[in-house]
């Protein structure tokens, strides 16, 4: 019977006997429990889950329930179930997920909120204290008003964006619906991290491409570095770029095909980018997003763990529920087309992977977070590999040609166009497949070019009836199909 308590406990803890003069020893983890996802303590079991027994199983229930009652505030749910384990008596306290947080323990003149780390309960610093209060006010960090004046900002990559996604340009009401703005002209905090001249010092990118498999690459630590600041808009586009400018891509030729295989899937970087972006926690100060590059493996790390308290780790990575620590910012980010409501950012990470022509089971992304960082690790799906010279060529372009559906390929490479305008095309149609879906600024992110550019390249493929356009997805938006016989 305890084996199945103790299995499905995601967070517990184990005490030997009740600590009544010292039941802060205890009273801690249920600060810990109510302020993160929940948790139970086992009395009467020791560290080793050994069953030891309580004396006076009843008496010790009693002083929990008081000692909970005079020192935790506020007062939080819980159930306190008497077991027998082998005939000796247990008690399980099972504390549930508070919803006004903070959760302090208050006595010995001390006032303090715990939180779990591993399996310890400590005080909780100060950000992750304002983050606490935040949710027990169900607020957010996006959504509180900043001291910026919005007057005082331009939104210009912002209002690119909306009318190359939307076909549309961005009237000055949207400001209001989309949050950025309050009532008193005031920007929000997604207001701020959105302007082209972000005041927020801490929104920003480091980027390093290091020399080797770690950060001690010897004479040459690092072969190129950036920083970037501003708008995320911003952020996420130079980001893709610093990496983009760092892998190269290997083909070889087939029969009829050409197959390329770039270092890294292209998608998958742009998916961790945007979640490192939108979900990373703002309140830590100091901190930034970083892209770390190395000869085997590129790293995305971003300040603040998952934002339900769960550790990526110990979930199933294809089936995660859509939490947002900043819900504005990721609408704002929806409904630009950067990314989607229904949370699948993961699971396209992993499956671009799958796709991807050069994957090895040992290659599958990696997630991993505390309650301080959340890291992506994609590996390099090239480093190990023999390279032949006579069959496969390694180049700087960022093409990812499938083999399927060749009879696209050739009609592409037969474009009344230039050789630079060809392999735009093919590269747009190696990052979309036949079931992408997409527009201009999709195109544009894929060949660095303008929107314009991007425009003239779709009117190619249509009248070349290699795309159709497709509706339900936004205006001005399309699908490759084979070509007609």
């Amino acid at each position: 019977m305890i084996d199945r308590w103790i299995a499905e406990a995601t967070e517990c803890d184990f005490k030997v006997a009740l600590e009544v003069k010292k039941p802060k020893s205890w009273l801690k983890s249920v600060s810990a429990f109510a302020n993160g996802i929940g948790g139970t303590l086992f009395f009467g079991i020791d560290n080793d889950r050994n069953v030891i027994g309580l004396a006076d199983a009843q008496t010790d229930a009693e002083a929990i329930s008081r000692l909970i009652k005079e020192r935790i505030t506020p007062y939080p749910n819980f159930i306190l179930a008497p077991e027998r384990e082998n005939g000796k008596d247990l008690l399980v306290l099972t504390v549930s997920v508070g919803r006004t947080t903070p959760y302090y323990y208050k006595a010995d003149g001390v006032m303090e909120a715990y939180i779990r780390i591993g399996n310890e309960s400590v005080i909780a610093p100060a950000y992750v204290l304002n983050q606490l209060i935040l949710k027990g006010m169900n607020r957010t960090f996006d959504a509180l008003t900043s001291e910026y004046d919005f007057k005082d900002y331009a939104f210009s990559k912002l209002r690119e964006r909306y009318k190359v996604w939307t076909g549309n340009s961005m009237e000055d009401k949207l400001f209001d619906s989309f949050d950025i703005r309050d009532n008193y002209g005031k920007l929000t905090n997604t207001g701020a991290l959105l302007a082209d001249d972000s005041p927020n010092r801490y929104s920003r990118l480091f980027c390093t491409r290091w020399n080797g498999l770690d950060k001690s690459g010897g004479m040459v630590d690092a072969l190129d570095s950036a920083e970037y600041s501003g708008s995320l808009i911003i952020l996420l586009n130079e980001g893709v770029g610093f990496v983009k400018r760092n892998m190269k891509t290997r083909w070889k030729k087939t029969a009829n095909s050409r197959i390329e295989m770039p270092d890294y899937c292209e998608r998958s970087v742009f998916e961790a980018l945007v979640n490192a972006l939108i979900h990373r926690d703002y309140l830590i100060l100091g901190s930034e997003v970083h892209i770390d590059i190395y000869d085997d493996r590129l790293t995305i790390t971003s300040p603040g763990g998952m934002a339900d308290g769960t550790r990526i780790q110990e979930r199933d990575i294809s089936n995660i529920s859509s939490t947002r620590r900043n819900p504005v910012l990721a609408d704002v980010f929806a409904r630009l087309g950067y990314m989607e409501r229904q949370g699948s950012g993961f699971k396209k990470i992993t499956e671009a992977y799958y796709a991807a022509h050069n994957y090895r089971a040992e290659l599958e992304p990696k997630f991993y977070s505390d309650v301080t960082f959340f890291q992506v690790t994609l590996y390099n799906l090239n480093y190990g590999t023999a390279v032949n010279a006579a069959k496969v060529t390694i180049q700087d372009e960022n093409l990812a040609i499938a083999p399927d559906h060749v009879a696209i390929e050739v009609a592409i490479r037969k474009l009344n166009a230039s050789q630079s305008t060809i392999e735009k095309a093919m590269a747009v149609y190696a990052s979309m497949g036949i079931d992408g879906i997409f527009g201009r600024s999709d195109i544009a992110a894929i060949t660095n070019d303008s929107v314009t550019a991007a425009g003239n390249l779709i009117t190619k493929l249509k009248n070349a009836g290699l795309i159709v356009a497709v509706s339900g997805y936004g205006k001005g938006k399309y699908q490759f199909i084979e070509p007609q016989k």
